[in-house]
């Protein structure tokens, strides 16, 4: 698979029920979702951390929150070996399809847990690079990625890279708009809090730098991306949304149609003539090194 083909297909439409929401799916059909329609989206952020660090053959790689292998695939693309960690096993099998198509062991290995599963069996090979990609701004994931972070340092050789993503300025981010109208949307009572606590959070200017210092790490450069996010229509667009985990606590209170419907509402000003939804987006990544 070409990183240019992944980069320019469009997710499929999405079957709508009688009122116009997408069906109802459950964790497997969300990890899916993500592989199918929103994973895909940070394509140019991988690309712009790779092209900087020389990915490539002979570098060793670990993926730290791999998801369905998306940036994994297209390290390996660029021959380099590559190991994955993530704590969703239904994300995990569909990466497992995707680096290891024929079922074989293969040469990469993707593991269920942290740093600590990777390094496993590995112990004779430190890593090159490290990246951790899932964006910075989820208040939840802070925390766990800094221990990620921490634990990963002694998997990287000395002066290794590990490279940070997270959300760029908020007035170039078409879909922080839409989070944060989702998320006023579902504020009232009794979801007041949960939302903002749980989910996503506008980003800030020094994020990557301060989670990088966090887990005793040196920064050494950063950048921006442009990172649209395409899809086919309004369905697939909020099924596409609601598979990145920012509006799993809401849904743990609430009806999941009256997410949906206010997640909708949010994003019809992005939604085009055609009905395929557009939003232009702003990533930055930030490289890192290892004392």
């Amino acid at each position: 698979m070409s990183p240019t083909l992944v980069r320019q297909q469009l997710p499929t439409s999405v079957s709508l029920d009688s009122d116009g929401l997408p069906g109802a799916v459950g964790p497997r059909a969300r990890a899916r979702d993500w592989a199918e329609i929103q994973e895909r989206m940070l394509v140019p952020l991988y690309e712009a951390a790779y092209d900087r660090l020389g990915v490539g053959p002979g570098t060793r790689l670990l993926g730290l929150g791999c998801g369905a292998g998306l940036a994994l695939l297209l390290a390996a693309v660029r021959g380099a070996q590559v190991s994955g960690v993530d704590a969703d096993e239904w994300r995990l099998e569909l990466a497992r399809e995707r680096l290891t198509p024929d079922g074989g062991p293969g040469a990469h290995r993707l593991v269920s847990g942290g740093p600590e599963a990777a390094a496993a069996g590995n112990a004779a090979s430190l890593f090159h690079v490290v990246t951790a990609f899932h964006p910075v701004g989820c208040v939840s994931t802070v925390e766990g990625l800094t221990a990620s972070l921490t634990a990963a340092t002694g998997l990287v050789e000395r002066g290794g890279a590990v490279v940070l993503g997270g959300w760029g300025p908020l007035e170039r981010c078409a879909t922080a708009g839409v989070l944060r109208m989702a998320r006023r949307r579902l504020a009232d009572p009794p979801w007041d809090g949960v939302v903002g606590s749980a989910g996503w959070r506008p980003a800030y200017r020094d994020d990557l730098e301060e989670l990088a210092e966090r887990a005793g790490l040196r920064p050494d450069g950063s950048g921006r991306v442009a990172c649209p996010f395409g899809y086919a229509d309004l369905a697939s667009a909020v099924r596409g949304l609601l598979s990145t985990g920012l509006f799993d606590a809401a849904l743990e209170v609430t009806e999941r149609r009256l997410v949906e419907k206010e997640l909708s509402e949010a994003l019809r000003p992005y939604q085009r003539a055609d009905g395929t939804v557009w939003m232009p987006n702003v990533f930055r990544y930030l490289v890192a090194r290892t004392p």
